[in-house]
């Protein structure tokens, strides 16, 4: 697991420079209060919540995730369709997802994620974990950056698209505000983390995760 006051490993600026790919996606704790002091006056309201399931759906799940988090692929690899399956499609539990930048790979890939919009989100977000072993592993940001475009690419987004997503730093500057401000609401210290009717949790096997879903449904049926 990734803790959020460690430094992450720094990866080389490409593409012209771009406030994303220079800044320090973790700042370390001798700057974090003066970076959180400066993304603070950021506004983030416009940050679109990517989320899956029923409005009115009885429990909320809020998962923390990094797309670099090795931990986050097999969530979604493993625990996460069953969940889909049995909660979310059956109206019983509205899902949110929300990105964590511990690096800036995981920043760069949330800007390929959400360049198709809401309604390709979700089944990029899936590309981009199924591959995590090949583009995450690379040892340049420029190889990194050209493996999420084809990643990209094969959700039907165009080079276009991804060059506008890509070298617009003032939504890559607005999303890490949110993250900052998401994170110390939540207290998020490592990936995946789960906020589940109000309560976090850390990552869990697919039984104890049902578990809980199982006893939050009852509270929320007994308060009805």
């Amino acid at each position: 697991m990734k803790n959020a006051l460690i430094a992450a490993t720094a990866v080389a600026a490409v593409a012209g420079g771009a406030w994303f790919l220079t800044r320090p996606a973790v700042p370390s704790d001798s700057v974090v209060g003066a970076a959180m002091a400066q993304d603070a006056e950021v506004d983030t309201s416009q940050v679109t919540e990517m989320a899956k399931g029923d409005e009115d759906a009885p429990v909320e799940v809020i998962e923390y995730a990094s797309f670099t988090c090795p931990h986050c692929a097999t969530f979604h690899e493993t625990q996460w369709p069953q969940i889909e399956e049995n909660y979310v499609e059956t109206g019983k539990v509205r899902f949110v997802y929300r990105e964590v930048y511990f690096d800036r790979p995981g920043l760069w890939a949330s800007m390929v994620a959400r360049c198709g919009g809401e309604d390709r989100f979700f089944g990029i977000t899936d590309l981009i974990y199924e591959r995590q072993q090949d583009w995450a592993r690379q040892d340049s940001g420029e190889a990194i950056i050209s493996d999420l475009r084809r990643i990209g690419k094969v959700a039907g987004l165009t080079d276009e698209d991804l060059d506008s997503c890509l070298s617009d730093g003032e939504t890559a500057q607005t999303l890490y505000g949110w993250f900052q401000a998401n994170a110390e609401a939540d207290d998020v210290q490592g990936t995946p983390s789960f906020v589940i009717a109000g309560e976090k949790y850390s990552n869990m096997s697919y039984d104890d995760f049902a578990a809980v879903l199982d006893e939050k449904l009852a509270e929320a049926d007994a308060a009805e």
